[in-house]
């Protein structure tokens, strides 16, 4: 029976009905072609029309490509289509991302795929992709980005109904081991602190006390430091000349120790709104900063470092002093967690750690592979349990982890809270 009425029960336990058709057709030397399908008036005189037309339309061999008309404009390249992405990107992307996708389109992209349709870019046209940037040597991390945005320029255009929907995602494999991420143990942040100009020192220390990014300390004004309760509000950053809100889009909230404070009070100015600023009160440039960590790294006779640098170092210190990667991830403002495992060199902070709990340990009288039966906790070791240096920051209450030995504390002097 080609139209019959049919009846089902859906979740709120109702019991709907509607009519639909289904229809066989043999052709001859072609095979069984079936047809089912709602139709779209609901009677049974509805469904007979509708049947009849689509037997015909097989019948025709025009079944299924009645939008095909020759007035229907043809898919865009992507040469023709990065304009248009590229300007709608503008509405959800910060400058930098814009700025990269820029890059990726010029450098990898349009010269692959500009003259090609969008709908005859498939699978096998991203693992040739694949391929050919793995041969050139390109990292797994950078083949994922210009595969993502690829796949993202597929995605838009099909959210426009100008291509069916793009193929799945795979991204590359690293199978690499993943880098361990460098940071300065406490004596190489110490001597960088001293060995910095007394212009550029409170920028240095701040940084190394605060984990703050560098167009976040470039960006930061007088009216996000509150040196009075010792805290600041990361509002915004600056990338390029384009001031926005942080990465990831969300303020936060971040403690000062006495070393950040002391800092801030010292450097306190009236030349501008902006906390490290020019002469004449405008935010410091990129190249400046870059110029700056570099001339303090020469004189502090380290290795070649950066601002992210000084970022990796507050995160590793906080997790050997045994500060929850939580609590690191809110400090920091990561999205994820995993990002944070990343960024503070895990495995050496965690074995510094181990060792640092032993000497604490030991301190207290026990020996190695004793079971502690007791909690006391003696005069030499530094109990901070007062309520005053319990910080609040972003809903999270942080407690400086406490059993640490007087020697140890006092080698981390400009870590002091």
């Amino acid at each position: 029976m080609s139209v019959r009425l049919r009846k089902w029960t859906n979740k709120e336990g109702k019991v709907e009905e509607r009519w639909m058709v289904d229809v066989k057709l043999k052709l001859p030397g072609r095979a069984v072609q079936r047809v089912r399908d709602f139709s779209p008036l609901n009677t049974r005189r509805g469904a007979e029309q509708y049947e009849r037309l689509i037997r015909q339309a097989l019948l025709d061999g025009t079944f299924g490509r009645e939008d095909q008309t020759e007035n229907k404009p043809p898919v865009p390249t992507l040469a023709e289509f990065e304009a248009r992405y590229l300007e709608n990107a503008e509405l959800h992307n910060k400058p930098g991302t814009i700025q990269e996708k820029r890059s990726i389109f010029r450098n990898h992209l349009t010269s692959t795929f500009g003259p090609q349709r969008l709908n005859s870019i498939g699978a096998l046209e991203f693992d040739a992709l694949k391929l050919k940037l793995k041969r050139a040597g390109t990292s797994s991390k950078t083949i994922n980005n210009v595969l993502g945005t690829l796949h993202n320029t597929l995605v838009q255009a099909a959210e426009w109904q100008l291509i069916p929907t793009p193929p799945k995602l795979r991204n590359v494999k690293d199978l690499e081991a993943e880098p361990e991420q460098d940071f300065l143990s406490f004596e190489e942040a110490d001597r960088l602190v001293r060995t910095t100009s007394a212009v550029h020192r409170p920028m240095i220390v701040l940084a190394l006390n605060t984990g703050l990014r560098r167009g976040e300390l470039r960006a930061l004004q007088w009216s996000d430091v509150r040196l009075q309760p010792g805290r600041i509000v990361v509002r915004r950053a600056v990338y390029r000349g384009y001031f926005g809100t942080p990465k990831g889009g969300r303020s936060r909230e971040v403690p000062l120790n006495n070393n950040a404070r002391t800092a801030l009070q010292q450097h306190r100015h009236l030349r501008g709104p902006f906390v490290f600023c020019n002469e004449d009160g405008t935010y410091v440039k990129s190249d400046t900063c870059r110029k700056v960590i570099d001339a303090a790294a020469k004189a502090a006779g380290l290795r070649p470092i950066g601002w992210h640098t000084l970022r990796h170092t507050f995160a590793s210190h906080l997790v050997m002093r045994g500060v929850p990667l939580a609590a690191v991830q809110r400090l920091l403002g990561h999205a994820s967690i995993k990002t944070t495992r990343r960024r503070c060199a895990t495995r050496t902070c965690l074995r510094r750690s181990r060792w640092m709990r032993y000497a604490s340990s030991m301190a207290q009288g026990h020996k190695r592979g004793t079971k502690c039966r007791t909690r006391s906790k003696p005069s030499e070791i530094q109990a901070v349990e007062s309520a005053r240096y319990r910080i609040r920051t972003c809903g999270l209450w942080l407690r400086r982890p406490t059993l640490y030995p007087a020697e140890l504390i006092a080698q981390d002097r400009h870590f002091s809270w």
